[in-house]
């Protein structure tokens, strides 16, 4: 009985079954760093949207508190200032809101400049898109907060935007949006949040 040809059998399965069997678990462990990742850029995505709806929930109560000084009655109507403008633009979204202006896409950089106004003269935290896109990608300073500033600072895959919309004229609804593209795929997270005169 010539034994050769069976050896050279018995060789292939195994290698085969070994293939397989090594195969398998590296495709699984691929798939779930992956996931892993996807499930990273989620999370990170919903704290950025959910620091615009904050940002901008901080601008109307900078409003409030400036329309008190001293903590005396209020002067001056802080809503109406936080949605079409005081003198100074110090927290106001007039340019960001859809009622003004069609290309109303803000973004958002809290790194930027002191001042969180919309459309004031010098630079301000809460910027008008110019032509209505923005695409300006976020950077992460090595202290870890997101901003646009390039210089030293690391690029994400991360945009955000911010519009408003008054569905009411007591109630200003605010979407804080954050966009990204992971393995060729664009995904999203928008959180909104309703804003009303609470004085």
């Amino acid at each position: 009985m010539n034994t050769k040809g069976f050896t050279l059998v018995e060789t292939m399965v195994a290698i085969t079954i070994i293939t397989l069997a090594v195969a398998g678990p590296m495709f699984a462990a691929s798939r779930a760093v992956v996931a892993a990742q996807g499930a990273r850029y989620q999370l990170i995505a919903s704290h950025l949207a959910q620091e615009g709806i904050e940002y901008v929930r901080l601008m109307r109560d900078n409003e409030y508190l400036a329309t008190r000084p001293g903590g005396s009655h209020v002067s001056g109507d802080p809503w109406d200032n936080f949605l079409n403008g005081s003198p100074s633009y110090s927290g106001s979204i007039k340019q960001c809101r859809t009622k003004i202006n069609s290309t109303n896409i803000c973004t958002l950089d809290p790194v930027s400049a002191p001042t969180m106004c919309v459309g004031a003269v010098g630079t301000c935290s809460l910027q008008v898109c110019p032509g209505g896109t923005c695409n300006a990608p976020l950077y992460l300073t090595t202290i870890g907060i997101y901003t646009q500033q390039s210089v030293g600072n690391t690029k994400t895959v991360f945009t955000r935007t911010i519009q408003t919309f008054s569905p009411a004229t007591v109630d200003e609804r605010i979407d804080s949006k954050v966009s990204w593209s992971f393995h060729g795929i664009n995904y999203s997270v928008t959180v909104s949040d309703h804003l009303t005169p609470w004085q």
